[in-house]
């Protein structure tokens, strides 16, 4: 008995326009199931491309996204409490620091954990209430963030400065609508 062999994959129609954007990146032959698979699928993707940059910045200083957005919120909480609020930092709870994240992790107590075994922050007990347990950034955390402060700006100018600063605004804007119809 010889099993019968597939049939050959056939061309599409003609009726279907050349594939083009995400669906020629992706080897997709036909349209979308609808705009907003596609639109959401470029999202995904451009999103990775754009990461992957960021990743291979971070990792050779021994962090990863996610650890760089918690130390960003550490020492930028802090300088708004001395700058803007004239009063002094009393670190963040987890729990802020999960709130503030843009990038939603689940597990915020371990990126603390591991800003603390790098140097980068330390925890303290509140002693008001000793349950509560602050997060503070340390010196080696402010230095290291402003060390990558101009090689991060200068990435997203390399990654995004090429659309202008009126699509950069439409694209802001368009993200923060869609994000409004959750």
């Amino acid at each position: 008995m010889n099993p019968t062999p597939p049939p050959p994959i056939s061309p599409p129609p003609a009726s279907y326009p050349a594939p083009k954007g995400l669906a020629a990146d992706i080897g997709k032959r036909c349209p979308f199931e609808c705009a907003e698979v596609e639109a959401y699928l470029n999202l995904i993707r451009t999103a990775d491309v754009l990461a992957r940059q960021f990743d291979e910045l971070f990792k050779a200083r021994g962090l990863s996204q996610p650890l760089y957005n918690c130390l960003r919120i550490l020492v930028g909480a802090e300088k708004t409490a001395a700058k803007c609020d004239g009063k002094p930092f009393h670190g963040l709870a987890i729990r802020e620091i999960g709130d503030r994240l843009v990038a939603h992790a689940p597990d915020v107590t371990r990126l603390a954990d591991r800003l603390e075994n790098l140097g980068l922050a330390e925890r303290r007990r509140c002693p008001s209430d000793r349950r509560s347990v602050r997060v503070f950034p340390t010196e080696k955390a402010r230095t290291l963030l402003a060390e990558l402060a101009e090689p991060v700006v200068a990435l997203h100018r390399r990654q995004l400065g090429h659309l202008g600063e009126e699509k950069l605004a439409r694209l802001s804007d368009l993200m923060v609508e869609a994000r409004a119809g959750e």
